[in-house]
C-alpha cells in the first residue's frame, strides 16, 4: 500500500506557473505507474497526464499538451506536475494516484491509491 501526498498549489493569475509535488511512503514508489488527475466544482474528476513506472513514457489530455509536463523521481519517491501558461479553466483541485496495473493510463478507475488533493486557482 502507497500513501500519496500533493503539495504545490496556490493561487495563481493567468499565463502564470505552478509545480505541484506529489511524495509517495508506504511501498517502492517505482512499482507503481502515476497520474495526475483534477476535479472542479460540479464537474467530474478528468484525467490530466500520466507517467510509466520508469519514466519513460508519458501521456497528457489534449487540454494541458504543451503547457503540463509530469515527471517522476523514483529516488526521491516524488511525482511532479510543472503546470505553465495557466488557464482560468485549469482551476481545480488537483490529486495524484497510482496504479499497480494499468492499460490506458487515462481511466481513473485504474488507479489503486489517491492523495488528499491540492488546489490549484488560476485568476483572469
Amino acid at each position: 500500500q502507497v500513501q500519496l501526498v500533493e503539495s504545490g498549489g496556490g493561487l495563481v493569475q493567468a499565463g502564470g506557473s505552478l509545480r505541484l509535488s506529489c511524495v509517495a511512503s508506504g511501498d517502492t514508489f517505482s512499482r507503481y505507474a502515476m497520474g495526475w488527475f483534477r476535479q472542479a466544482p460540479g464537474k467530474e474528476r478528468e484525467f490530466v497526464a500520466a507517467i510509466t513506472w520508469s519514466g519513460g513514457a508519458t501521456y497528457y489530455a489534449d487540454s494541458v499538451k504543451e503547457r503540463f509536463t509530469i515527471s517522476r523521481n523514483n529516488a526521491k519517491n516524488t511525482l511532479y506536475l510543472q503546470m505553465n501558461s495557466l488557464k482560468p479553466e485549469d482551476t481545480a483541485a488537483y490529486y495524484c494516484a497510482a496504479a499497480s496495473f494499468i492499460a490506458t493510463m487515462s481511466g481513473a478507475d485504474e488507479y489503486d491509491y489517491w492523495g488528499q488533493g491540492t488546489q490549484v486557482t488560476v485568476s483572469s
